[in-house]
């Protein structure tokens, strides 16, 4: 979403750090490469010009301009003044003590209100509660019908009270979760393509009807200068709580996301990074501002881990010291990759991995996980728990029966063998601690380096040298693959 405005700022913090010491004029210079950067990503002049001269003004300090690394201190004013744009602090929704909770959802059509409130809805039940979706949009054509469908898909039961005002179908959904014991009822209320009195009324209406705990705007990310008008309205009519950003995955400039903050004075709470029930994340500002100066967002990566993170893969990972890395190990780790997002995903929240897929033409070829998962899925029982018994056969028949060649199949093996290897050492070195020795000299502070993900060895160098970074988990668990991940960026 904000690649082209990243590219841009971290242009313009290039040049900086090509001088040893800054000038008002090289200050200058570079808060006018910023506006540009800021007006060209349709971020709101209003907001642009508030945000240059409160950075400029910080950039002129003394402490900036006599400082030993200017560049760098400038880089740190403009994530500060970028976190502060986009919110400053994490803003989380407030439940009171009354049941069931009601949230109520208001925004455009077309901005993603109804995907939005099963997410939420999917969220919520993640975190132990019960949600009840009702059914609002009386207007646009088989909208009730789509919500229960995703409602399905997700197990939670909508409330649709088809041929009633939109009004009572929100005020029966309250009943209906105080007689079906669900603590919290996510109102999916109408939308029209632009903003009229019908619709802003029918939202007022139900929000006096039902009086939410929490009123969320929907805001499509890929809206340009007009969401200034239509979340300020929005702010007037219902006074709304917080916002969810949909659709921060697209390739549209992405300014007017961060105007949303400035212009209304609510918080960001929630944004959307794809159309899988599970994609809906809380907003938090200091990352994102990280991510847009192309600092990554490592934090967020090591929770996706821990989110997946349970005994079965700490048992996995003993099991993996103990007897070997098997093809069953590596086909989990591919997996365990996919459902973080994908390595496009993942690259993007890593320094420097969004201009490394930029030099890669934005775009990563995934279908070697697929191709990979053929090759050991086409393996015997046996094959898998013990690939070392592969002859050459073996891997024609393999090569054969995955649609693949044997030299696909070589590079799949060779990427084996460095992951097995990998865990002979690491039982080694847990062998030592167990007994007590030492390991001999020269050999404690040699860096150990990580083998890549399979098939992903043709990807290129990598920001922090070495392997992919995203290879062998140290045991695998992938916590230890990110926590190794992350010293060794620290070594950089």
């Amino acid at each position: 979403m904000f690649n082209s405005l990243s590219d841009r700022l971290n242009d313009t913090f290039d040049r900086l750090r090509g001088k040893g010491k800054l000038t008002e004029a090289d200050i200058t210079s570079a808060m006018r490469d910023i506006r540009m950067a800021l007006l060209e990503a349709d971020v709101n002049f209003k907001v642009v010009k508030d945000f240059v001269a409160s950075t400029k003004e910080r950039c002129l300090t003394s402490e900036v301009m006599d400082s030993l690394t200017p560049a760098q201190n400038v880089v740190k004013i403009v994530l500060d003044e970028l976190t502060e744009l986009l919110g400053s602090t994490e803003s989380k929704l407030v439940f009171s003590s009354r049941i069931p909770n009601v949230i109520m959802l208001v925004g455009l059509q077309g901005s993603g209100k109804t995907t939005a409130a099963v997410k939420l809805a999917y969220l919520l039940k993640k975190q132990g509660r019960s949600p009840l979706l009702a059914a609002c949009d009386v207007y646009r054509p088989a909208a009730a019908d789509q919500l229960a469908t995703l409602g399905g898909e997700i197990g939670v039961p909508v409330f649709r009270g088809d041929g009633a005002h939109p009004v009572e179908i929100a005020q029966g959904a309250v009943r209906e979760a105080v007689d079906r014991l669900r603590d919290v009822v996510i109102v999916d209320t109408a939308g029209r393509l632009q903003i009229d009195e019908q619709m802003m009324q029918e939202a007022v209406d139900i929000k006096r009807a039902v009086k939410p705990d929490q009123v969320l705007m929907v805001v499509d990310a890929m809206t340009g200068q007009d969401i200034v008008n239509v979340v300020s309205t929005f702010a007037e009519r219902t006074d709304f709580d917080g916002v969810i950003i949909s659709k921060l995955d697209g390739d549209a400039r992405g300014g007017g996301a961060l105007s949303v903050r400035a212009v209304t004075g609510k918080p960001i709470k929630f944004v959307s990074m794809g159309e899988k029930p599970d994609s809906l994340e809380p907003f938090h500002p200091d990352r994102m501002a990280k991510r847009i100066l192309g600092m990554g967002d490592v934090v967020g990566i090591i929770e996706k881990a821990q989110e997946m993170a349970d005994a079965e893969q700490a048992e996995a990972a003993e099991r993996m010291l103990r007897e070997g890395f098997t093809m069953n190990d590596m086909l989990e780790q591919m997996r365990a990759v996919k459902k973080m997002g994908g390595m496009k995903s993942i690259l993007g929240m890593l320094p420097g991995g969004q201009k490394m897929l930029n030099q890669m033409g934005g775009n990563l070829d995934e279908s070697i996980f697929a191709k990979n998962e053929a090759m050991i899925m086409s393996m015997t029982a046996e094959e898998r728990v013990k690939p070392s018994i592969i002859n050459g056969q073996r891997r024609a028949r393999i090569a054969r029966g995955s649609g693949t060649t044997p030299a696909d199949v070589n590079q799949l093996m060779k990427q084996w063998g460095e992951m097995n290897k990998m865990m002979g050492r690491m039982r080694a070195m847990a062998e030592q601690a167990g007994g007590g020795k030492k390991g001999k000299k020269g050999k404690r502070g040699k860096k150990m380096r990580m083998p890549g993900i399979p098939g992903m060895g043709s990807m290129g160098a990598n920001p922090f040298g070495g392997a992919n970074p995203f290879g062998g988990s140290g045991g695998g668990s992938e916590m230890d693959m990110l926590r190794e991940m992350e010293r060794q960026m620290r070594r950089k």
